[in-house]
This record gives C-alpha cells, structure tokens and sequence, in this order.
C-alpha cells in the first residue's frame, strides 16, 4: 500500500496513507499539498493551496530579479569625433563593463568618408587599445554597409572595469 511523509506546522513528520492524510486535511477544512513528489515516500503538508502557490511564485519572482541579462549595448560615433567625445565613449563602455554587458561599437561613415576607410579602422583599433584591459573581442572588426562595427565583452576575472 502506498504511503506518505506527512510534515506537520510544527516540523514534525508521520507515514500515513494518501487517504488518511486527505481525511486529515479536510477535517481541517484545508488541502493537502505536495510538496516533494520525487521523494520516497512522497512528502506532502496540510495548507492553503493559494497561500502556497503564492508563496513559489514569490521565491521564483526573487530568483529571476537576481540573475540579471546581460545586454549588448551600443556606442555609435562618427568619422570625424573628436578625441575628448572618443573618452567619453570608452569611460561610459567601461561602466557597461563593470555592469556586465557587452558593449557594440559602431564608427558611421558617409559620403566621401567612405574612400578612407582606414581611418575611421584604425580610430575604432585605437578605442579597442584603450579598453583591452577589461573587455576582449567578441566579434572582430568588420566592415557593414557604410559602418565599421565590433563587440566587447567584459572580461571575466579581471579587475574591476571603473578603476
């Protein structure tokens, strides 16, 4: 015959049948939950199945606020920035960093910027240069359309990205 593991408010246990521990709940006009069915026997408890499901909601809705995603975030700037723009950029790729996202650099070229694309190449090595000490490539330097683009991501065990 099978049986339960039924655990009490109190933190006590007791091997009944299904039977018995349902005659149990009812007469305490409440349900019997399962609360581990892998188990053997089976563990169940007396209580309020909306409480208790409320009550898993919450633990799972605490679990998930904790383990945040990480995004791709991007910078964008133009053939022509200037170099204080350019640090600006890096300092704020290094915040994203030391939240734990990826950063997208993308360096735009119009008109006739486009016949010198080794420019605005070697100003996008140059902000990669700067940041190597806290981000590796992800994915390469290319070239797409009329921009240049590459993504970072944090590196993982380095020192911290602000300092």
């Amino acid at each position: 015959m099978p049986t339960v593991l039924l655990v009490s408010a109190d933190g006590t246990t007791e091997t009944l049948s299904p039977a018995e521990a349902l005659v149990r709940a009812r007469l305490q006009e409440l349900d019997l939950i399962e609360i581990s069915p892998k188990a053997s026997p089976p563990v169940v408890k007396i209580g309020d199945v909306g409480h208790y499901l409320y009550q898993v909601q919450k633990k799972e809705k605490k679990q998930r606020s904790h383990s945040k995603q990480s995004e791709v975030k991007m910078l964008r700037f133009g053939f022509r920035t200037d170099r204080h723009d350019l640090e600006r950029l890096i300092l704020r790729a290094r915040e994203f960093f030391g939240e734990k996202h990826s950063v997208k650099f993308v360096v735009r070229m119009r008109g006739r910027e486009l016949s010198n694309k080794d420019y605005a190449s070697q100003k996008l090595r140059g902000a990669i240069a700067v940041l190597q000490d806290v981000a590796d490539i992800e994915q390469e330097v290319k070239l797409q359309g009329n921009q240049f683009i590459v993504v970072l991501r944090p590196r993982k065990g380095g020192k911290n990205a602000l300092s």
